[in-house]
Parts: structure tokens; C-alpha cells; sequence
């Protein structure tokens, strides 16, 4: 059972959480999260007993120096709290590792803590390999069980059959609940995906804004995702295979009739920069209330 450490009383707290391992190509879900707890000061205040769930031989304990002193960390989820991050509303964020077994007993364990602090919505991040070119924007699908949501935020009904990772789990764990869900899911170049991907992190953070109607600051996210992008035109160009793939897969992408062409995603962009101008640290009330 996860136990809080000293946990204020929490105005109707929101719960973002991604997981290292199958569900984080480009640790572009996992990046998301360290930035928004570097962003607002999160603080640990749980975590899981890694004991029942991970197998150390894949997922190894780590010594570090720290003040001196040497100490061992133990790979695990943690929850961290981000006091009224969003327009006063508290944020839980959930840093992790995919489980090496017992899933349900995993997902039971943290679903316990999110509904013991009266989660009003939890949003689950990820990221997959995709056909997709890294010169356009990557992209990001938004789905819900949850009808209200889905007609509030004008989302279309999952279709994805396959296999799934703990995020799939958690979110349709919740969902059975009844808790207000959201997974967001980005798309990342496969043939760029074995490096970290700034850009496909950016692009969830940019979706994270529409979903919770906030503001959030992107820090040196811009900056790194055009570094990346660079990076990758430089391999495409050294490698005429490459260059012909990605040039193949701009011209799909630009044909097909893609959510970032369409007019819901202009209004967003629109609504974004609305807000930015306004007030570049307001923030308002997130989805789910």
C-alpha cells in the first residue's frame, strides 16, 4: 500500500503520469513529466515498494555521491506533488518505470492512492513509434471512455487493438472506476527514435495545454527540439535511403487529411496563443471539471 509522506489537504488534484520502458519512445512521455516536476518544484511524497514489482537485473539500482555520501537508489514510481500548479488546482505526478510483473497488483496499488486523494482527472502520457516524418509536427492523439470528456474536448472514439503497456492498463483501470481519464499519446519518427525526441516531448506538452486549458511554460524545450531536428536532417542527409524515406513519408503526411491540418487544430493553436498573449502565466481550470 503507498503511504504519503506529510501530504497538504489538496484542491481538486490532477494526476499526470508516464512510464519509462515500451510505452516511452523518444522518452518523450517520461521527459514530459521531469520537466513539468522541474517546472513546478514537485516534491516526492510516495512511492511504490519496487521489491514486488521489478526485476533488478533489468531495471538496476543506481549509486550516486550525494553530499558526500554514497547512496543507492532503487529504480520505482514515484508520486510527487506540485502545489496548485494549475489555476490553483494541485498536480500528482507519477514518474515511473513499466512494471516487470504483476501488473494488476501494480496498477491496484496506485489506483488506491489516486482515488485516496480524490483525483478529479488523471491524464496518462505516452509515446509510440511511428511512419511519421521529424520535419512536421509530431503527432498526438487524445482519446477518453470517459463520454463527457470525449464530447467536451471533441475527441473521437479509440480504435486501437493490440498490444498495450502499463499506460493502456492504468488509464483503463481508471476508467473502469470512473475516474475522468485522458491518454495522450505522441507519434515518433521511428528511424529517429532511439535518442531522446525534445521535439515529440514538445508537441505532448502543446496537446497537455488544450486537454487542461493551461498555460505551461516550455523552458528550453523549443530551443532543444529545433537542435534535435537539426540533428536528424544531418543523418537523413548523410544517408540517401534515408533522405528518401523521409521525403516519401512528408509527401503522405501532407496529402492526407492529418488532425494537425485540420480546423479543430487551428482553433487550438489560436485558443494557445490567446492565452500566451493574455496572460503568459495564467492558467485555468483543467478538463474534468
Amino acid at each position: 500500500m503507498i503511504e504519503f509522506d506529510d501530504l497538504p489537504d489538496l484542491v481538486d488534484p490532477v494526476v499526470i503520469a508516464a512510464f519509462e520502458g515500451w510505452n516511452d519512445a523518444g522518452e518523450a512521455a517520461s521527459s514530459l513529466v521531469e520537466h513539468l516536476a522541474q517546472l513546478w518544484d514537485a516534491v516526492p511524497v510516495a512511492a511504490i515498494d519496487p521489491e514486488d514489482y521489478y526485476d533488478f537485473q533489468v531495471n538496476r539500482p543506481r549509486v550516486a555521491n550525494e553530499d558526500g555520501r554514497r547512496r543507492l537508489s532503487w529504480p520505482t514510481t514515484r508520486l510527487l506533488h506540485a502545489p496548485r500548479a494549475l489555476g490553483g488546482r494541485d498536480v500528482i505526478l507519477v514518474q515511473g518505470i513499466e512494471p516487470s510483473t504483476r501488473w494488476r497488483s501494480f496498477v491496484v496499488e496506485l489506483l488506491e492512492a489516486i482515488t485516496d486523494i480524490d483525483a478529479v482527472l488523471v491524464v496518462a502520457l505516452g509515446a509510440l513509434l511511428a511512419d511519421v516524418p521529424h520535419t512536421r509536427p509530431c503527432p498526438v492523439s487524445v482519446f477518453s471512455e470517459d463520454a463527457r470528456l470525449t464530447h467536451r474536448l471533441g475527441l473521437e472514439e479509440p480504435t486501437y487493438e493490440g498490444p498495450t503497456g502499463i499506460v493502456g492498463v492504468l488509464a483503463d483501470a481508471a476508467a473502469q472506476n470512473d475516474l475522468p481519464t485522458l491518454s495522450c499519446w505522441v507519434s515518433v519518427p521511428h528511424y529517429a527514435g532511439g535518442t531522446p525526441s525534445p521535439k515529440a516531448t514538445l508537441a505532448l506538452l502543446s496537446r497537455l495545454e488544450d486537454v487542461l486549458e493551461a498555460t505551461i511554460d516550455r523552458g528550453e524545450l523549443e530551443e532543444l527540439s529545433k537542435a534535435w531536428e537539426r540533428g536528424v536532417d544531418e543523418l537523413a542527409a548523410s544517408d540517401e535511403e534515408v533522405s528518401e524515406y523521409v521525403q516519401a513519408l512528408e509527401e503522405a503526411q501532407d496529402t492526407a487529411d492529418h488532425p494537425e491540418a485540420s480546423g479543430d487544430a487551428i482553433a487550438r493553436e489560436f485558443e494557445r496563443y490567446l492565452r500566451r498573449r493574455d496572460d503568459p502565466g495564467e492558467t485555468d481550470r483543467p478538463a474534468g471539471s
